[in-house]
């Protein structure tokens, strides 16, 4: 068989023998990769791993793959031409967003008596369409309801499902710019010194205040003094 080791180096053409004492000795399992090559290709690797690696690609493909939907048109035998046309782009713009278009077309009365008028009409519309659609089912009739089922192609499909993706994409990108900016933290003291630092504005203006209030005491009282000490000298 022909070896790749665990950082996908080309080993060679080794035996079978080798190759699992090699696996067993690395601590890895060995992987037959490409079964139908000559020789077999077989890999070191982490079976669990490469396991969850490929389910988890998995379901990110079938996230990003369009889910059809399916969309119904109704018609008549008696539909004109212009109104045909009308639902015919009607069911382009459905087909090129990767949907599937059912047209039901009823017969009233004695309509039944001709069945080829709704299948001649269905099959011009599959005609006009058959750029961007291929029939998933032929025309049917059950009961007085001729239907046909169309069906996206590959190409389109696949163009729809990039088309998603990519506006996923924009849309992700403009939630990620709308949204607000995280507040600035707030400067805290780190300790309780650092908080001694830290003095009100209003508290410094209300000491000035209270030291203005002493000064004015403070000359009232050298006033009084004054006054008393003369007056004990104009006694004596």
């Amino acid at each position: 068989m022909r070896l790749i080791d665990e950082n996908g180096t080309q080993v060679g053409i080794v035996p079978l023998r080798e190759a699992l004492a090699m696996a067993e000795e690395r601590g890895y399992d060995l992987v037959e990769v490409a079964p139908n090559a000559v020789p077999p290709v077989c890999r070191l690797l982490d079976y669990g791993k490469f396991r969850y690696e490929q389910s988890k690609k998995e379901r990110e493909a079938r996230r990003n793959q369009k889910q059809s939907e399916l969309k119904q048109i109704r018609l008549m035998p008696k539909t004109d031409e212009h109104d045909v046309a009308v639902k015919a782009n009607q069911a382009r713009r459905f087909l090129l967003a990767g949907d599937k278009v059912k047209f039901n077309l009823r017969f009233r009365g004695r309509e039944m008596a001709h069945p080829e008028i709704g299948r001649k009409m269905l099959d011009e519309i599959a005609e006009q369409l058959s750029d961007i659609a291929v029939i998933e089912q032929k025309p049917l009739i059950e009961g007085r309801v001729l239907s046909m089922l169309l069906a996206p192609t590959a190409k389109v499909l696949k163009a729809a499902q990039q088309a998603q993706k990519a506006a996923a994409q924009r849309q992700a990108a403009a939630n990620a710019q709308s949204a607000p900016a995280p507040a600035a933290p707030v400067a805290t003291p780190a300790n309780e010194d650092e908080k001694e630092d830290f003095v009100d504005e209003d508290e410094l203006d209300e000491d000035d205040d209270l030291i203005d209030e002493d000064e004015d005491y403070d000359d009232e009282d050298e006033d009084d003094f004054d006054d008393d000490e003369r007056e004990r000298r104009r006694r004596r």
